[in-house]
């Protein structure tokens, strides 16, 4: 059954296209991260789901329902679209207790109070407050207005919960608590969601899939491991960590069952690499090596892509060392362990296994 559809979406402001011609499909019970840099239209697409920005073309669809489809003159108010919506802002009414912020979406569809209650505090319940249903909105820590807001938008049971950046606000360790909290809930539950964000590990970490927006348009669609490791261009791969891009150009390729393996040659080197089943001789090619993938050493092991370099830095950044290497006229990024740090100015043999590097059309 489908959780929400949107077909071909598209949004102007003036001269600008914030969205151009976007399609999406979120499966019943999924949850779909819309993940991108500032002003890639991943909020304004999350808006016109909600209703609070209309579409200019386009369709979109909770369930079997269409809620906005310009052409056909449709546009179901955001209040009639079965959604809950948490904010980047959490939008709590300070003058109100925690039960009152929770308890407004029922009062204002004139749910009798007996049902208020019941939800009400079913709602605290699952997010851990029931001693907090008294407190003043004004009395809590941006974590506790976090679950707050989370409440307010499942308590009348919505078919589809949306999100946009809520977990920005609060510090670092707090942030990656609630990822997984936030992901143990939207699977207890079951409810169809759409995330918004523009923090890389966040979406990984709560996606069942991710779709990588670019300048109004979705570059990829794919589940975070699969966008992670074979992302479809040069920009998704460059959205996510610091990989070192090389280009390279195709020499000979081996089929194999789902993708090709590529002998390439670089400037100053030569190697295997995996990329798309299609590529072929002399096309050039960005290949993509994460840093965390590259062994260093002192001897050239047999593998895939192998280089010779100097170590020129390195960045201590706790549970990992990382390596500015010259390797020629490449400029490589390697992350490390701590245990047997290489100091600056060592020499050092860089190998990179073909099965952890993946190739895009340059």
């Amino acid at each position: 059954m489908p959780g929400v559809t949107v077909e071909r979406i598209s949004k102007h402001f003036g001269s600008v296209r914030a969205v151009d011609g976007v399609s999406l499909a979120v499966a019943d019970g999924r949850l779909l991260t819309l993940l991108g840099p500032s002003g890639c239209g991943k909020t304004t697409t999350l808006r016109m789901i909600a209703g609070l920005e209309a579409s200019d073309a386009g369709r979109i669809s909770i369930g079997e329902r269409v809620v906005s489809d310009p052409a056909a003159g449709v546009f179901v108010a955001p209040e009639r679209r079965e959604i809950g919506m948490v904010f980047q802002s959490y939008a709590i009414w300070p003058h109100m207790t925690v039960f009152a912020n929770v308890a407004y979406p029922l009062e204002v569809r004139h749910r009798s109070a007996a049902e208020i209650r019941e939800r009400v505090e079913g709602a605290l319940r699952v997010m851990e407050m029931t001693d907090l249903a008294t407190r003043p909105a004004t009395a809590l820590s941006g974590g506790q207005q976090q679950r707050v807001a989370i409440a307010r938008a499942l308590v009348f049971q919505p078919r589809v919960l949306l999100m946009d950046e809520p977990l920005s606000n609060l510090d670092a360790q707090l942030r990656e608590q609630m990822r997984v909290e936030l992901r143990t809930l939207q699977q207890r539950l079951g409810i169809t969601t759409v995330y918004v964000t523009h923090d890389q590990e966040e979406a990984m970490v709560l996606s069942d899939e991710i779709a990588m927006m670019h300048e109004g348009h979705v570059l990829q669609v794919a589940a975070p491991e699969a966008i992670y490791t074979r992302p479809a261009s040069r920009t998704v791969a460059a959205f996510f960590g610091s990989p070192n891009l090389l280009l390279a150009k195709v020499r000979e390729v081996r089929r194999e069952a789902d993708c090709a393996l590529a002998r390439v040659d670089g400037e100053g080197w030569e190697g295997w690499c995996r990329g798309p089943v299609d590529v072929a001789p002399g096309e050039v090619l960005t290949v993509i090596v994460r840093p965390e993938v590259v062994q260093m050493g002192e001897r050239i092991a047999t593998a895939g892509i192998t280089w010779r370099g100097i170590v020129r830095r390195r960045f201590f950044r706790g549970s990992r060392h990382i390596y500015m290497v010259e390797a020629g006229a490449l400029r490589l990024s390697v992350d490390a362990p701590p245990d047997q740090p290489v100091a600056p100015a060592t020499e050092v043999a860089l190998t990179v296994d073909a099965r952890h590097t993946w190739a895009v059309r340059a």
